[in-house]
């Protein structure tokens, strides 16, 4: 199979436990670029975030980032935008400010989030990783719904963390119950991202391949979450990295080294060496397009 697309996770994926992308991942990925390969990052971070990512990558397609809802190559000119209506914002915001967690409104342009100091041990290593402060607004306010009250805010995704395992699990079975117009996505066990319904990494990693005209099966994809399963089962090679749990690495196809060891760059060589570039293969007619 020829692919044309390699889409890449950040988190756990891409970057080291140290939040840094080593070199050889930066040299693995120029050299895919170079192959006449689309590269892009499918994530549930921050468009701002992620195109900091992007930049140091030299990645020019657009992302697919707030869990899909918002797929942009800039700012000011995004492909795709799906954000959750002011009524089912505020009254999601109610919901979960009734349970022990820290609450984050995410926008391209800003984050909103609540007060709650998170004393879980694992969790309060989380590193917010929004992008720079200076063009990132992030505000802490006491109440959200009481700022919600004055001001509307639309959210592409609302960020749930939880200190309790239970929490997150009872959470997500109640607002499958009452609500259709949301989903919500388990990270991991301490965190639940909640999109409007339609909105996931695979349904933005399809449109973007639509807009590029390249089907899934043409796609690489590397992950490391479980919110990366549907893509890793859906694209035409799934790889887990090596740090990814029993779940991811039962769904792909390809298990790789852990991103500690460089499970990105060590995917790249052992794989994409082997296929000739784009345009090459488009002058053997080997493909059309």
């Amino acid at each position: 199979m020829i692919y044309r697309l390699l889409a890449l996770n950040i988190d756990g994926t891409l970057l080291q436990t140290n939040g840094k992308l080593h070199r050889s991942t930066k040299e693995a990925v120029e050299y895919v670029q170079q192959k006449g390969i689309y590269v892009t990052l499918v994530t549930s971070r921050s468009f701002p975030s992620a195109r900091k990512v992007a930049k140091a990558l030299k990645i020019k397609a657009p992302l697919v980032t707030h869990q899909g809802a918002y797929i942009a190559g800039s700012e000011d000119k995004p492909v795709y935008v799906k954000r959750m209506n002011e009524g089912i914002t505020y009254d999601i915001v109610r919901f979960f400010e009734a349970l022990p967690c820290q609450i984050r409104l995410v926008h391209e342009e800003f984050s909103l989030a609540n007060k709650f100091k998170i004393h879980n041990e694992l969790l309060s290593k989380t590193v917010f990783t929004t992008g720079d402060p200076m063009f990132y607004s992030q505000q802490f306010v006491n109440s959200l719904s009481e700022y919600l009250h004055d001001q509307l805010v639309t959210p592409s995704k609302i960020e749930i963390y939880f200190e309790e395992k239970s929490d997150l699990q009872d959470a997500k079975q109640a607002l499958e119950k009452m609500y259709t117009e949301i989903e919500a996505i388990e990270l991991d066990p301490l965190r639940l991202d909640i999109v409007s319904t339609g909105v996931s990494k695979l349904n933005g990693l399809t449109y973007l391949g639509n807009q590029l005209g390249i089907k899934l099966k043409e796609m690489v994809y590397i992950g490391d979450g479980l919110d990366d399963i549907p893509l890793i089962e859906a694209a035409g090679l799934g790889v887990s990295m090596g740090n990814a749990p029993y779940p991811v690495k039962r769904a792909s196809d390809w298990v790789t080294r852990s991103e500690n060891e460089q499970g990105v760059a060590y995917m790249v060589r052992e794989h994409f060496r082997k296929q000739q570039p784009i345009e090459f293969l488009r002058k053997m007619k080997i493909i059309r397009h």
